[in-house]
């Protein structure tokens, strides 16, 4: 089998990347139940062969926006944590915050993902890959914060790790960004109040 040219290679990036654009724009609209195939590629100005070819399916398409969204939050998040940590921040916890300003910035520029994935339907079994995701953030969490792992220290990952993510639901659901600046900062000063590292 030859081997593809950069070009071809550009193409296939563009194709699949007008295909997640326009799966946003359909799934947002009609949710994953009522979204059809057809509308996706006629916005992205493609193929429904093009589609099965580069995703799978409709499935597929939805799951690999929700990877995209994902990596998008881990990227700015480490990112941030790593300009944190070159800043000469060492505190757990300012750590975490960091980590959190990023996601929830995130959140605000990504809000017509983050209602779709929090609040929307999704294909079988996106219930489960989302439980897992978040089990994996809390255990990242964990790791940031030097969890001993016992019970209450688990238990206050948990629940720091929820309050980042309802803090990104009501970012997502703001009327305005100054809105969603008000919510990440109680966010940031609930989890300051809690100091995680005081109660293992």
């Amino acid at each position: 089998m030859a081997r593809k040219t950069s070009w071809e290679w550009s193409r296939t990036a563009q194709t699949r990347k007008s295909m997640l654009q326009a799966a946003r724009e359909v799934f947002g609209e009609h949710g994953f139940a009522e979204a059809s195939v057809s509308e996706v590629v006629a916005r992205a100005g493609s193929s429904v062969g093009s589609l099965y070819h580069h995703f799978g399916g409709k499935t597929e398409l939805f799951l690999a926006l929700y990877e995209d969204h994902q990596a998008a939050h881990e990227q700015a998040a480490s990112a941030s944590v790593a300009k944190a940590r070159q800043e000469g921040v060492t505190d757990p916890v300012e750590l975490l915050i960091a980590g959190a300003r990023a996601y929830l910035e995130g959140a605000w520029e990504r809000r017509d993902l983050v209602r779709l994935f929090i609040d929307g339907d999704g294909p079988p079994g996106f219930e489960l890959i989302r439980r897992t995701r978040n089990r994996e953030w809390v255990r990242q969490n964990a790791a940031l914060l030097g969890s001993k792992g016992d019970p209450l220290d688990r238990f206050t990952v948990t629940v720091l790790t929820s309050i980042i993510g309802e803090a990104a639901r009501e970012v997502a659901t703001s009327d305005t960004e100054e809105d969603a600046r008000a919510v990440a900062e109680a966010a940031m000063t609930l989890i300051r109040r809690l100091d995680p590292l005081s109660l293992g």
